[in-house]
């Protein structure tokens, strides 16, 4: 429940405080004195948008506060609980601030958090529902008929069925055309892979063969340089009689040896020569192993030569490194994999497809059927209600059409329309051929009142939305926002005086001048001072004693609730 507004810099307000009570609250005034004002500051606070002509002429910035009672609101504080924004040190209480400078740059804030203004409408959608003097036209629209019939119903588990079934039936038809239009495609390149991926069966390189490969081909192309060369080293390290390099060593460790009792530096050096002389020793031995093992094979080098080249041909043929075949080969076989998962694929779907079309055809059927229960009796709460309301022979229906011509959608294939007949006599027709504006403003208030079952926003806000209506019908709106005030803070912009009787409280908006600037002002009127605003409403600026009698008749009259 709206708790409190503060209003500063705004329009024609320079400073304005704001408290509301429970129940119903009429706000009336004079022509252009500014009534909807507080409306139009508390839609800022809701989330919509803001330019420099909202700030009052003269100041930097218009400074909006609006504070929230959370008792009655459990939506709201689901809403600040999961997008983590602290409650005030009263855990019941909320407050939303926004800012406008005389730039049009905006900030808003909750409970002193910055947030963007897409999270205020998704909080303020939990707090005030404002319903404005074109609220009523909106009804003539097909898509907000079919939302008012749902809200009734309230099928929201049939609704996310019919748009689930929507969306995987269209998820199948994308995916199946899809592997349409690449059909022809894939055909081509499965033939060139299994063609490419057979020959590199029959070659069956294995991880890491082509490494081994060159290392074999290179020994055994280079077999018999090797072995001459390995053994002329074993002979010059080791075998020569004339000189060897490991009879050097041992001769002249043994001639630095013995000079070592003379010089004890040359000790180190012995030591060196000492253990140059077993690695020699010992490469020798290696050396003689190496030449013992080493074959000189022409037919393995004839076949390792023949898979070498046949490697090197397959790797330039599919342009790639030959030390990547293998992976290469991987990959290609992968992709073959999958390219007959893609056919299979396409067998598959044409049946999960009718499936899934049949699943949604069930599923738009059964929320049509639903909402057709609900539109009957929506239509006869909405023409017992009308009919108070000074449409005594009104007929009011809604049909709920089933059309398989209709373009599927997520919400179903039902066509929704409003009829109503206002006269005996006259066939039932839409209501923009048949209601006049205060008709429909009378039809679309008995719709909100009736909606009012399945609505959980605590506030509820109507700007002469008894525009067109007088008389007798309108101390029946009067009538029907109070009783809405009973469940509900409700808040009404009226210049009907029949209307404002019927309210718990009454705030006046009247506008100042002295000649440089204008403000204006809005006051909680007093018993007295809302008889004399009544007795202006009924006679205008001359306020006579017969008008203060009906005025406080017209109180006198209301129903306490």
């Amino acid at each position: 429940m709206l708790s409190h507004l503060s209003v500063k810099n705004f329009a024609v307000v320079k400073e304005v405080n704001i408290a509301f009570e429970s129940g119903m609250t009429a706000v009336t005034g004079e022509t252009g004195a500014g009534k909807s004002i507080a409306i139009d500051a508390l839609s800022l606070c809701m989330g919509e948008r803001a330019d420099a002509s909202a700030v009052r002429k003269g100041a930097d910035k218009a400074e909006i506060i609006a504070y929230f009672s959370l008792l009655d609101s459990p939506k709201a504080r689901e809403w600040l609980d999961e997008n983590d924004v602290v409650l005030d040190d009263d855990a019941n209480t909320c407050f939303i601030r926004r800012l406008i400078s005389k730039e049009g740059r905006s900030k808003a804030f909750i409970n002193g958090v910055p947030v963007a203004l897409q999270q205020l409408k998704q909080l303020g959608q939990h707090l005030i529902a404002i319903h404005g003097q074109n609220t009523h036209l909106q009804l003539l629209k097909d898509d907000v008929q079919r939302k008012l019939v749902d809200d009734f119903a309230g099928h929201r588990k049939a609704l996310e069925q019919t748009r689930a079934a929507y969306q995987k039936w269209q998820s199948l038809a994308k995916e199946l055309t899809k592997l349409q239009e690449a059909a022809q495609q894939r055909a081509d390149r499965e033939q060139l892979l299994s063609y490419q991926v057979s020959e590199l069966n029959d070659f069956a390189i294995e991880d890491g063969e082509f490494a081994e490969l060159e290392a074999e081909h290179k020994r055994l192309s280079n077999g018999q340089t090797l072995l001459e060369q390995a053994q002329m080293s074993f002979y010059t390290l080791y075998e020569s009689d004339e000189f060897n390099a490991l009879q050097a060593i041992r001769t002249s460790m043994d001639k630095l040896g013995e000079l070592e009792e003379h010089d004890p530096t040359l000790t180190p050096i012995v030591a060196m020569l000492n253990d140059a002389a077993i690695q020699v020793e010992e490469a020798a031995h290696e050396l003689r192993s190496y030449c013992d093992h080493l074959e000189i094979d022409p037919l393995r080098l004839q076949q390792v030569e023949k898979r070498y080249s046949q490697a090197l041909e397959l790797a330039r043929k599919h342009f790639v490194m030959a030390e990547d075949l293998y992976a290469h080969h991987q990959a290609l076989s992968e992709e073959l994999a999958n390219l007959n998962a893609d056919s299979e694929r396409l067998d598959e779907i044409s049946a999960e497809l009718a499936a899934a079309h049949q699943h949604y055809m069930d599923a738009s059927k059964a929320l049509s059927d639903s909402r057709a229960k609900a539109a009957t009796a929506l239509a006869e709460q909405v023409q017992a209600q009308i009919r108070t309301l000074n449409m005594p022979h009104a007929v009011f229906t809604i049909e709920v059409n089933y059309n398989l011509t209709n373009k599927p959608a997520a919400i179903g294939l039902d066509d929704i329309t409003m009829l109503v007949s206002t006269n005996p006599g006259q066939p039932a027709d839409r209501l923009d051929k048949v209601v006049s504006g205060g008709e429909l403003s009378r039809i679309g208030l008995a719709l909100q009142v009736i909606s009012r079952d399945s609505d959980l926003t605590p506030t509820l806000i109507f700007d002469e939305v008894d525009t067109g209506i007088s008389g007798p019908t309108a101390s029946i709106v009067g009538q029907l926002l109070r009783r809405l005030g009973k469940e509900n803070q409700v808040m009404c912009v009226t210049h009907l005086p029949q209307v404002a009787a019927q309210a718990h409280n009454q705030l006046f908006v009247t506008k100042t001048t002295d000649g440089n600037e204008t403000q204006t002002h809005i006051l909680a009127l007093t018993a007295q001072a809302r008889i004399d605003e009544l007795a202006r409403l009924l006679a205008g600026d001359k306020i006579t004693p017969n008008a203060l009698a009906n005025a406080r008749e017209l109180l006198e009259n209301v129903q306490p609730n």
